[in-house]
């Protein structure tokens, strides 16, 4: 099967990619930043925001598959620089798989569509329920959500869409990043402080959104249009004391005990869509701290930490 992947050089494109040559894909990455995916790969150098860019993929390529990476997480681009990348460049992508005849295409949303979780209570929120996100980045994914739909029901295509939780690994460096710092800043001896001890948030490791993408894009036709990943949903303070397990001196300071919670957004996640139809099973996200733990420290020359 021929994969395409924008953004193939991104945080999750550059695990995905290996999981689909793994399978036998013959994969094409298509980025505006380079990484050396080796000589199994096809590089493209494109920008999702320019059509003929897109096109003239798809076109040459004739893929089974486009998976649509490329957009920028946060809220803080000038207006138009984030439209065109993350609305702009979705329709781009959907318009050339359109053209194209594209079997399937998967893209990202993400879990801040569905804005704080003060919204629904404490409960689990699933992909029917209505989203409150009101940012640039969920009020962009929101629009994504219905570009796909509307593609879907007047052209016949078919487009999956996943919501990633908060991702999580040691070189993530945009979007939700405190639950990142909190584990990376104390595997460098450094110290880090947190607005708030009982912020929420719902971490999912990169492989494991790498694995999770990697199985929705080699399906045919999926039973649904959307899909949750859920994660680990943890507190900032325990996500601390998991880290401490691990280095007893991690410096890890709050500047206020509460008052997180209801500013946090939604980590009550539910994914059962995902589990039952496509068998996924996470890693302990223990087992996970550790692992980054341990790939920061490799990075910085710092002695392993070993399982107690």
């Amino acid at each position: 099967m021929k994969v395409v992947v924008f953004g193939g050089s991104g945080f999750i494109g550059r695990r995905l990619i290996p999981l689909l040559l793994a399978r036998g894909d013959s994969v094409t990455c298509v980025d505006v930043a380079r990484f050396d995916h080796g000589p199994a790969v096809t590089m493209r150098r494109g920008d999702v925001a320019q059509f003929d860019d897109v096109m003239a993929v798809v076109a040459e390529e004739k893929p089974d598959r486009v998976v649509n990476l490329a957009y920028h997480i946060g809220s803080d681009l000038p207006a138009r620089v984030a439209f065109r990348l993350n609305v702009l460049g979705m329709d781009n992508v959907f318009e050339a798989a359109r053209i194209g005849g594209v079997a399937h295409t998967i893209f990202a949303s993400s879990l801040a569509v569905s804005g704080p979780q003060k919204h629904f209570g404490e409960r689990m929120v699933d992909e029917e329920d209505l989203r409150y996100g009101d940012n640039q980045y969920a009020m962009h994914k929101i629009f994504n959500e219905w570009q796909a739909r509307d593609y879907a029901e007047k052209h016949g295509m078919v487009i999956t869409g996943i919501r990633p939780a908060n991702v999580t690994g040691p070189d993530k460096l945009f979007g939700s990043v405190d639950h990142v710092h909190c584990i990376t800043a104390p595997a460098r001896g450094q110290s880090v402080t947190f607005p708030y001890r009982d912020a929420m948030r719902c971490p999912i490791h990169v492989d494991d959104i790498a694995e999770v993408v990697a199985r929705v894009t080699l399906a045919a036709r999926p039973k649904h249009r959307m899909y949750n990943t859920g994660g680990h949903t943890i507190s900032m303070g325990a996500l601390a004391e998991m880290v401490r397990g691990f280095l007893p001196s991690a410096d890890i300071r709050f500047e206020q005990e509460s008052g997180g919670r209801e500013k946090s957004g939604n980590f009550m996640i539910e994914n059962r869509r995902l589990v039952e139809e496509f068998g996924v099973q996470y890693a302990p996200f223990r087992q996970r701290v550790l692992q980054i733990i341990n790939a920061v420290r490799t990075e910085e020359g710092l002695p392993l930490i070993r399982e107690g």
